[in-house]
C-alpha cells in the first residue's frame, strides 16, 4: 500500500488506454439512448450506469470482491445516478468528483460526417457524440475508480465520484444531482473541516481550470399591435417594429446599469454580461398583413458577480416604464405609430417572462482546492492558466453557497462542445488522468499542501 504522494503517482500509474477505450466505445454505442431533449427524447441514463457498474461492482463492497461502495439512486425510471466512494483513513479528509453526467445533447446523423452513436477513432481523436461533453469524462473518472480499488493504495482522503443523470436539461427536475442534493446524500461531503473537502466538478473542457461560470435568465417579451392590410400601415400598430424599439431601449438600459464588472478582469471572462434575443416568434399570415402580435425570446448571461433577481427585477422595471410611456418609444416612418388615438389603441410590451433561472459562480481563487488543481495542471500539462466564460452550470453556486470549495475542470475540447462532428483527445483525457492522480497525490502529504502558494 502506498505510503506517500510519490508512492501513489508511482503506483496508481498512466491511464490504461485499452480499458478506457473499451468503455468509452460502450458508452458512446449507448448516447443515442441518452439524448436529452423532452418531451420526445427522455434519456435512459441506465444504460450508462449499467457500463459504469459493470466495470466498478466486482471491486466493490456489494459484491465482497473490493473496497468500493456503490450507491445507485434512482429517482425516474431508468434514469439512475451513482455515488462511489473509495474510502481514506482520515475521518472528513475527502476528494471529490462530481458532474460526469450520462445524458448528452441531440445529434443529427444527417448532419454529421460520422455515425454520432458509434466511437470511431481517426489518429488521437476520439469522435462520436458525449467524447467531450460528458460521457468521456464518466469512462476517465470510472478508471481512476477501478484502477483505486485494484491497487487499494493506502489513502488519508476519501475519494468520492458522483454520476449523474439529466444535466442537459432542466424542464425535467427531480432526476439529477438536484434530487441528490435535496435527500442529502452529498451532505456527507462535507462531514469534517472544510480545509480538506475538495469538490471538483468534472464538466468543462480544455485541460484547465475554469474559475467562472454565468448566470443565465432565459426571458419572453410578448408585444401586441393591431392587425391591418400593410398597405395601410396608419391603421396598424405594427408589434415587430415595436418589438424591435423597446427590445433596443431594454438593452441600452441593460448595459448601463450592467456594465463590464472590474473582477471580470482578473477571472479572465471571454465576455462580461449580456442581454440579447435569441428567437422571434409570431403567429403567421400574409406578406402583405402586419401581424396582431410577435413575441422575441433570449437570455441574459450574467457573471457571477451581480445578482440574478437584481436583473430580473430590472428588466421588469424596464419593460413597465416603456408600458407607461409607449408613445414616446421611437417609430420608423412618417406612419409607423405605436399609439391610434383616434381608435383609443396603444400597443403594448405585454409581458415579460422568464423561465428558470441559473446564478453563475466564481471560484475561490484563494482556497486549496484551486492551488490543488493549479499544480497538478502546471505539472501534468506543463502550463496553467485558468480561464472563466458566461456559459452555466447547474448547482454549482447551491454547492458553494452550502460551504463547498468547488473547483471545475474538463479535458474535452470547448470548440467540440455540443458541436457537430463532437470529438475528444485521448491525449488529453490522459493528462486529465494524470492531473487527477497528482491532485490525489498532493492532498496524501497535508504540510506540504499547506505550503503551497498560489499560482
Amino acid at each position: 500500500m502506498a505510503s506517500s504522494s510519490t508512492d501513489v503517482k508511482k503506483i496508481v500509474g498512466d491511464l490504461d488506454k485499452e480499458s478506457f477505450m473499451s468503455l468509452l466505445s460502450k458508452l458512446i454505442g449507448e448516447s443515442k439512448y441518452l439524448q436529452n431533449n423532452p418531451p420526445d427524447l427522455i434519456p435512459q441514463e441506465d444504460r450508462a450506469v449499467k457500463r459504469v457498474l459493470d466495470s466498478l461492482l466486482p471491486l466493490s463492497t456489494t459484491t465482497g470482491g473490493g473496497p468500493l461502495v456503490i450507491n445507485h439512486v434512482t429517482y425516474f425510471p431508468g434514469r439512475g445516478n451513482v455515488i462511489v466512494e473509495y474510502p481514506g483513513t482520515v475521518p472528513g479528509k475527502m476528494l471529490s468528483f462530481v458532474g460526469c453526467h450520462m445524458d448528452v445533447v441531440t445529434a443529427n446523423p444527417k448532419d454529421w460526417e460520422f455515425d454520432p452513436f458509434s466511437l470511431s477513432i481517426e489518429g488521437d481523436k476520439l469522435r462520436g457524440r458525449g467524447t467531450t461533453d460528458c460521457l468521456g469524462h464518466v469512462a476517465l473518472v470510472t478508471e481512476l475508480m477501478r484502477r483505486l480499488a485494484e491497487i487499494k493504495p493506502k489513502l488519508k482522503s476519501t475519494v468520492v465520484a458522483v454520476f449523474i443523470a439529466n444535466e442537459e436539461n432542466s424542464s425535467i427536475s427531480g432526476v439529477g444531482v438536484d434530487a441528490l442534493v435535496k435527500d442529502g446524500l452529498l451532505s456527507k461531503l462535507k462531514d469534517g473541516p472544510l480545509l480538506v473537502q475538495l469538490r471538483f466538478w468534472i464538466d468543462t473542457a480544455d485541460k484547465q481550470p475554469c474559475i467562472g461560470t454565468g448566470g443565465m435568465i432565459p426571458w419572453k417579451l410578448h408585444v401586441t399591435g393591431k392587425l391591418f392590410h400593410s398597405g395601410l400601415a396608419h391603421k396598424a400598430i405594427n408589434p415587430l417594429q415595436l418589438a424591435m424599439e423597446a427590445l433596443k431601449e431594454i438593452q441600452l438600459r441593460f448595459y448601463r446599469d450592467f456594465p463590464p464588472y472590474p473582477k471580470e478582469e482578473a477571472y479572465g471572462f471571454a465576455t462580461p454580461s449580456t442581454m440579447k434575443p435569441t428567437q422571434w416568434t409570431y403567429p403567421g399570415g400574409g406578406i402583405n398583413q402586419i401581424p396582431a402580435e410577435c413575441t422575441i425570446s433570449g437570455d441574459v448571461r450574467l457573471t457571477p458577480f451581480y445578482n440574478v433577481k437584481d436583473v430580473m427585477e430590472k428588466l421588469q422595471e424596464y419593460v413597465d416604464d416603456i408600458n407607461e410611456n409607449i408613445g414616446k418609444v421611437e417609430s420608423r416612418g412618417p406612419v409607423s405609430k405605436h399609439v391610434l388615438p383616434d381608435e383609443n389603441l396603444r400597443g403594448r410590451s405585454l409581458l415579460l417572462s422568464f423561465d428558470e433561472a441559473k446564478s453563475g459562480v466564481a471560484c475561490d481563487l484563494n482556497s486549496r482546492g484551486f492551488h490543488v488543481l493549479c499544480k497538478a495542471t502546471e505539472e501534468v500539462v506543463g502550463h496553467v492558466k485558468p480561464y472563466s466564460i458566461t456559459g452555466s452550470l447547474p448547482l454549482i453556486r447551491e454547492l458553494q453557497d452550502e460551504g463547498f470549495d468547488v473547483q471545475t475542470a474538463g479535458y474535452g475540447l470547448m470548440a467540440t462542445y455540443h458541436a457537430k462532428n463532437e470529438y475528444c483527445l485521448f491525449t488529453d483525457m490522459r493528462q486529465g488522468y494524470q492531473v487527477f492522480i497528482s491532485m490525489i497525490s498532493q492532498l496524501e502529504d497535508s504540510e506540504s499542501a499547506k505550503k503551497q502558494k498560489q499560482i
